[in-house]
């Protein structure tokens, strides 16, 4: 592993024991197994100091911003001394500016990680002892890049809160204000091109076409062209040479500049004309897909009405704090997350999740019981900003500030995922350092062509310079991220959060998937079918112990067991238990009235200080099992109460989604349970999956995750919460109904904003589309590159190399663009029906 980095950040864990050895043994199965990662473990707190995490890690495949969302998502936080900052910046026009500002930054000291992408967007990680906010700022201003105050991505500071942000126009603390590109704003650099372009034309017209004009006049022209044309590059190589590095920039001018030492001043101010126009145009061009990106930004109002001390009144959507209620009138965007106390609509979701069709909503039952848990609110009562409500005016109450929302959250990660380089992107880069000096290298020897070929020094001198532009890479730096971006943009804009480069080249390259089962290939909304006692237990001594314990749990299956055990239960009301604790992927343990309860599957029993069951129940859970019933064992102090079966049913659609990602080449498919396997494979017959493996506890589907991977690249879809660990270790974990769950948007490479298993062929087609996009643009790169240097040898002049070098930087550009067009073949398929 190369660039591999040793970092020690400390954490703030929960004071509870045994909630930090949950937290810590949760964050060190969520990081082993990441590609990236070579070693990590905790260093326990002493004294006063805080834990330490140990990591060895590799920043470019895992950078400190993804390590920091999976501690968050495993309970603990990294303390305010590492920081963490995206900024929307003027001043990285392209590719190779980009680069350059990657590199700059990364040499300050106390700078642990950064990325500079071509939409302008810079993330830095940084050690605040070592070197301040100010600092970095400082050192971006003096290689003529500025922060935008008005960007609307945020700094995250330590523990997850927004940093500081100006509004539009308003001066930072750093006393300039931004958002100019330079002279005539942000389109200078292409007005530059246009003037260089047009002195160019006027001083070949007066040497051509007009006699008697004295000679110095078409040359002034020709020298103003050559400053408008190279004044960007010039910047640019300069920036680069001071970083030892040798960049296309460079090799343009010095094309150039043989050119003029030749007297072929036209030549070479074409040249740079065609390069700096070409920069412009790719800067519009990969514009476009920038604001399919802002344009997310875009879709949360600025505006909400509240009710508040009886009143009602419009405040901006910064000032909404949690447990407001908002006032939605029909066919009005939300301006809030948050759940319906009053009222229903149908709600078109489509900006957030993707899903087609409105979503019909209603008011909460219990809005104090959702108040207290707003993440176990059930999805037909819950809401997202940005949305577009329906017919019916609905009353919201607000669960998070505007900062923290769905939406908010995905555009940040989105633009968080342009900086992460894919493996093609990595792997140009290497290739660009390598190839441009032994570019350099061939121009010198060409220079002494003369001495073999009977030539005068001039063709020699002018061969080698048509070399260098003709072998400068310009197409292949911008071939890999323009489809990345243009990928992700199209990703978010169907519900579908992926996080970098990496990822969506991963998913598109797959040929095997594994599943869990619980709210992923089924509706995860499990019900009480058999209630089996034993002993002499009655039925309402058994569900009133077991919806009593259960109901201190969020799993999906004691939510059902709390559920329906209420309504057998009728009018009688369980009693209090309390002192939970979660034997995860096993079940869980309780206090009720002085004795203890354990709740869980059979082979929780007989182990770890846990009683074993008598025959009785035994019995009873081999004949539930044969029905292909999940069972839930029930025991109290020294006697067992019995056994409850639950039965959930497969999603709709799963059937017809796992069939559209073998038709998109996925050829193998497994289902991974921690359910029983007579269980598992009924499930897997009725959605038509190859294998099911089951009796997993977590740490053996990390294994079953680990062994798929030896043989071929997996992904792990599931929750993104009880699933982490086992999504660390595939190749691309992919989480649903991550509009919904703050761990799963964290955990997850690929996050599936609804929880509808149909997005995933989406995900995984445009990715193979984006993978198929690329190939072609490092393709053409390489292709004209291999083409037009033995054609410059041979005598092609500068300025058709230059014209041939520049359209295929542009035709690279426009063909990634096409991405952001990429129809799901689900709905292309559902029109054609209709």
């Amino acid at each position: 592993m190369t660039n591999k980095l040793r970092l020690d950040i400390p954490l703030v864990l929960p004071r509870i024991a045994d909630a930090q050895d949950a937290i810590v043994r949760r964050l060190i199965d969520d990081l082993q197994g990441r590609e990236g990662i070579d070693k990590v473990h905790v260093r326990t707190a002493q004294g006063d100091g805080p834990a330490q995490l140990c990591i060895h890690h590799d920043p470019e495949l895992l950078p400190l911003a993804r390590i920091r969302e999976i501690v968050q998502a495993a309970g603990a936080q990294i303390t305010d001394r590492f920081a963490h900052v995206l900024w929307q910046t003027e001043g990285i026009g392209h590719a190779r500016r980009a680069r350059t500002v990657t590199e700059l930054l990364r040499g300050l000291p106390g700078v642990l990680d950064a990325e500079a992408s071509a939409m302008g967007l810079v993330h830095v990680d940084f050690d605040r002892q070592a070197v301040t906010e100010q600092a970095i700022l400082k050192s971006l201003a003096d290689a003529g890049v500025q922060r935008l105050e008005d960007s609307t991505t945020t700094t995250t500071a330590a523990h997850g809160e927004p940093g500081h942000r100006h509004e539009p126009g308003e001066k930072g603390e750093h006393g300039h204000a931004h958002g100019q590109g330079g002279l005539f704003g942000a389109n200078t650099e292409m007005i530059f091109a246009l003037a260089c372009g047009a002195l160019l034309g006027v001083g070949v017209a007066i040497d051509k076409l007009m006699t008697g004009m004295p000679g110095w006049l078409p040359l002034a022209c020709f020298v103003l062209a050559y400053f408008f044309g190279g004044f960007y590059t010039l910047r640019e190589a300069i920036d680069n040479l001071k970083l030892k590095r040798f960049e296309i920039d460079t090799l343009m001018l010095v094309a150039a500049a043989g050119a003029a030492a030749l007297g072929s001043w036209a030549e070479g101010a074409l040249l740079l004309f065609l390069f700096s126009l070409g920069h412009a145009l790719e800067h519009y061009a990969m514009g476009r897909a920038k604001r399919a990106i802002e344009a997310l930004a875009e879709l949360a109002p600025d505006t909400a009405t509240v009710r508040r001390d009886g009143q009602t009144k419009e405040i901006p959507v910064e000032e909404l704090v949690v447990g407001d209620i908002v006032l939605v009138r029909p066919n009005q965007r939300l301006s809030a997350d948050g759940f319906i106390v009053q009222g229903t609509s149908a709600i078109n979701q489509a900006p957030v999740t993707g899903e087609s069709m409105p979503v019909d909503k209603r008011p909460v039952e219990d809005a104090a019981k959702a108040r207290a848990r707003p993440d176990s609110v059930d999805a037909a009562s819950r809401v997202f900003a940005g949305t577009i409500n329906g017919a019916g005016g609905i009353e919201v109450e607000v669960t998070r500030r505007s900062s923290e929302s769905a939406l908010a959250r995905v555009v940040k990660m989105v633009s968080e995922a342009e900086t992460r380089k894919s493996p093609t992107q990595r792997f140009t880069d290497k290739f660009e350092r390598i190839f441009v000096p032994a570019v350099l290298g061939l121009a010198f020897l060409l220079l002494f062509a003369w001495v073999v070929v009977d030539e005068p020094f001039r063709d020699s001198f002018y061969r080698a310079m048509a070399v260098l532009v003709a072998a400068s890479p310009c197409a292949l730096a911008i071939a890999t991220p323009s489809a990345v971006l243009s990928g992700i943009a199209r990703a978010a804009r169907g519900g579908v959060l992926i996080k970098g480069g990496a990822p969506l080249e991963e998913l598109g390259s797959l040929d095997a998937m594994a599943f869990d089962k619980t709210g992923t290939l089924t509706e995860g909304k499990p019900r009480i079918t058999d209630v089996v006692t034993v002993d002499g237990t009655s039925e309402e001594e058994l569900l009133s112990v077991a919806v009593a314990v259960e109901s201190l749990s969020d799993h999906p299956l004691a939510a059902a067991i709390a559920r329906d055990g209420r309504e057998r239960l009728g009018a009688t009301q369980p009693p209090d238990a309390d002192g939970l604790q979660n034997l995860i992927g096993r079940g869980v343990t309780a206090k009720l009235q002085g004795e203890t309860v354990w709740i869980g599957k059979v082979e929780m029993f007989g182990t770890e200080g846990v009683p074993a069951l008598g025959v009785a129940v035994q019995t009873a859970i081999e004949r539930l099992r044969e029905s292909g019933r999940t069972t839930m064992v029930v025991r109290r102090g020294d006697r067992d109460l019995g056994a409850i079966g639950l039965l959930d049913t497969p999603r709709a659609g799963a059937k017809e989604a796992l069939q559209q990602l073998r038709d998109l080449g996925i050829r193998r498919m497994i289902m991974i349970s921690g359910d029983h396997k007579k269980v598992a494979e009924a499930i897997s017959g009725e959605v038509g999956l190859d294998e099911a493996w089951g009796d997993l506890m977590p740490e053996d589907k990390v294994e079953a995750i680990r062994k798929l991977r030896q043989t071929t690249k997996v992904a792990m879809v599931g929750d993104g919460v009880n699933d982490a660990p086992a999504m660390a270790n595939a190749t691309v974990g992919v989480a649903m109904g991550a509009a919904g769950s703050d761990v799963a948007l964290e955990t997850a490479d690929v996050a599936l904003m609804a929880d509808d298993l149909k997005h995933l062929p989406f995900a995984v087609g445009l990715s193979r589309h984006t993978r198929s996009v690329i190939r072609q643009n490092v393709f053409v790169s390489l292709g004209i590159v291999a083409l037009l240097v033995p054609a410059t040898i041979l005598g092609l002049g500068i300025g058709p190399a230059v014209a041939v070098h520049e359209g295929s930087t542009l035709l690279v550009v426009f063909n990634a663009l096409r991405l952001l067009a990429y129809r799901n073949p689900a709905d292309a398929s559902a029109s054609k029906k209709i």
